[in-house]
């Protein structure tokens, strides 16, 4: 059966839980969070020993996983079982051992609650393995969320807690981490920590707590290369130079990436003549800010934007040593990109 993440979690809340659940899709966020509940409530502390048993799909067979979980739990109801990383197990749905599947399935024991977290991709729907499952398992497909729509989840994580968040920290957030959830989960929790209830959490806290600068930040440099304002760029680099562990090069490169990706798309929207509905751009391009795109589109011209996507990919590859260039250092690399992008 399809469930949504929200509905399986506020199941697990009321203890209600099913024989199997198959978790998969490509954002590891959900799969975490229900695979945590799951570990947390389904067995109270003092009988996790015996009847708790988590595996690493790289590790583990088939017949060993429908072993396990046909066993009887000891001095207690329930068993708990789960499958980290199961997209590794080998054998999986294959049709050598799709029998045993089809038969513990369709009568799963109760006495098991049987996990399979299939992370970073979804299990292809049209397979005879994904069709037993949705009929006989709990299922929930976890999406990667679109970058516009990250905003309205970091408020939605927070309300819980009673925190609120101002826009400008919410762009912080959002241009340093990417629509990485786990990653802005792991930033938003150690905010709370420092961040009574019932308080608003503004740039400033963001840069105190997290160490984002609001001044000189990711946003703030693709803001500065929209403008063509050299200065700027030159000040943020020297920022970076000097606090290393501030903004790495590798994460910068992915989002300058996309960030000149989104602005071809919007030039594309132009040329169709809808560049002034903002509401089509910002669902086309998945972005909820258009600002600097609009600043960027009107300081470089399409074919200028081409290159330097060509120049960005380029950099990323020196980055990681894939294409070998005199001195990889990364401030040179970052240097040398943002003096191609100024002349583009």
């Amino acid at each position: 059966m399809l469930k949504t993440s929200d509905a399986v979690l506020k199941e697990i809340k009321e203890s209600k839980f099913s024989p199997v659940y198959f978790l998969h899709g490509d954002e590891n966020f959900f799969i975490d969070k229900i695979s945590d509940a799951l570990e947390q409530s389904v067995l109270p502390e003092s009988e996790r020993g015996f009847n708790q048993h988590i595996f690493y799909g790289k590790d583990i067979n088939s017949i060993q996983i429908l072993g396990q979980a046909r066993q009887y739990p000891m001095m207690s109801d329930k068993q708990f079982v789960l499958i980290k990383e199961a997209q590794q197990i080998g054998d999986f749905g294959q049709e050598g051992n799709f029998a045993q599947w089809e038969s513990y399935l369709n009568n799963a024991p109760t006495s098991t609650v049987l996990v399979l977290a299939h992370k970073h991709k979804t299990l292809a729907k049209n397979t005879k393995i994904y069709k037993l499952l949705e009929k006989n398992a709990t299922v929930v497909e976890s999406k990667k969320i679109y970058e516009n729509q990250v905003p309205a989840w970091i408020v939605d994580y927070l309300k819980p807690h009673k925190r609120d968040i101002s826009s400008q920290a919410t762009q912080l957030l959002l241009e340093a981490l990417g629509a990485d959830l786990g990653k802005i989960a792991q930033e938003l929790d150690k905010l709370m920590l420092n961040i009574p209830a019932n308080t608003k959490i503004d740039p400033q806290a963001i840069e105190m707590y997290i160490g984002i600068s609001k001044e000189y930040n990711v946003f703030e440099f693709q803001k500065a290369i929209a403008e063509r304002n050299a200065l700027k760029i030159q000040q943020i680099i020297r920022y970076w130079e000097a606090n290393p562990k501030k903004q790495s090069l590798i994460p910068t490169l992915a989002l300058l990436f996309g960030f000149f990706s989104k602005a071809l798309v919007f030039y594309q929207e132009k040329i169709a003549g809808k560049a002034n509905d903002d509401y089509h751009l910002m669902n086309v391009m998945r972005v909820n800010n258009l600002y600097n795109y609009r600043i960027l589109v009107n300081n470089y011209s399409m074919q200028s934007l081409k290159k330097i996507v060509a120049k960005v990919a380029e950099a990323d590859l020196q980055s990681k040593g894939i294409m070998p260039v005199a001195d990889s250092s990364e401030s040179v690399i970052l240097s040398i990109l943002v003096e191609n992008i100024l002349n583009a």
